[in-house]
This record gives structure tokens, C-alpha cells and sequence, in this order.
């Protein structure tokens, strides 16, 4: 069997402390480890993990250095209205306010400060297909 120990999304990053603060004042993350060139972020329940790299680290090859295509991350939380109201209130940049989809979800849509595309979702209670 080939057994999955942990996953781990790393984002890269050109202000460590803009992207620390941006996921911290969204989600339940607390700072595990804080340098120069890396940000740790790990929830209070110590089972889901974010790290944020300085985008220019010899670690990064220099073909992934550059602003993020292709892929976004994706939060499933209690309450995406919630949320929605800290990323209004610290005024990050929101691309589209929360509405329910077809497939029961609330969902709304961020970019962090990395351009990276961030999806945050919170079940429809009692959704039926």
C-alpha cells in the first residue's frame, strides 16, 4: 500500500507577511514557524497545514517562480458568510461575493496577495440534488 503520510500546499510568495496575515485573519491557522524565507501555518487542531515561500528561494525552481496559473485552493468552512465579512472588513481583494451553486455549496471567491485563487465554500444545510 502506498501510504500518504501528509499533504501540505505550499504557496509562493513575494511578502511572507502580507500572506501570513491574509490566512491567519481568514482562518483558524496559527504561525508554526516564521522566517525570512518560509511561514509555517498549521490549525489549532494540528491537522491541516499551509507553508508560504519567499517565491525567489533557491528550493523554488526558477520555472515555478512566477504568479500562480492553473489551480486554487479551496476552504470548506462552517460559514462562508462569515468569512466573507473578515475578507470585506480587511479589505481584501474579493472577486465575487457568496451565492449558492448548483452542486449545495456557498461559495465565494478571493485572490490572496499572491494572485493566487482562493475558494471558499460552507455546505448548504438540508441541500438535496
Amino acid at each position: 500500500m502506498k501510504t500518504i503520510n501528509r499533504i501540505m500546499t505550499n504557496i509562493c510568495s513575494d511578502n511572507l507577511a502580507e500572506s501570513r496575515d491574509f490566512y491567519t485573519k481568514l482562518f483558524d491557522f496559527n504561525v508554526d514557524y516564521d522566517s525570512d524565507w518560509f511561514v509555517h501555518l498549521i490549525s489549532k487542531d494540528k491537522k491541516l497545514e499551509l507553508g508560504i515561500i519567499n517565491r525567489t528561494n533557491e528550493i523554488v525552481p526558477k520555472k515555478f517562480q512566477n504568479d500562480p496559473q492553473g489551480f486554487y485552493i479551496t476552504f470548506v468552512v462552517d460559514n462562508a458568510d462569515e468569512i466573507f465579512k473578515i475578507a470585506k472588513s480587511e479589505k481584501f481583494e474579493i472577486l465575487s461575493e457568496p451565492t449558492d451553486t448548483f452542486y449545495g455549496q456557498r461559495r465565494f471567491l478571493l485572490k490572496d496577495p499572491n494572485g493566487t485563487l482562493v475558494d471558499i465554500s460552507s455546505p448548504i444545510k438540508d441541500f438535496e440534488f
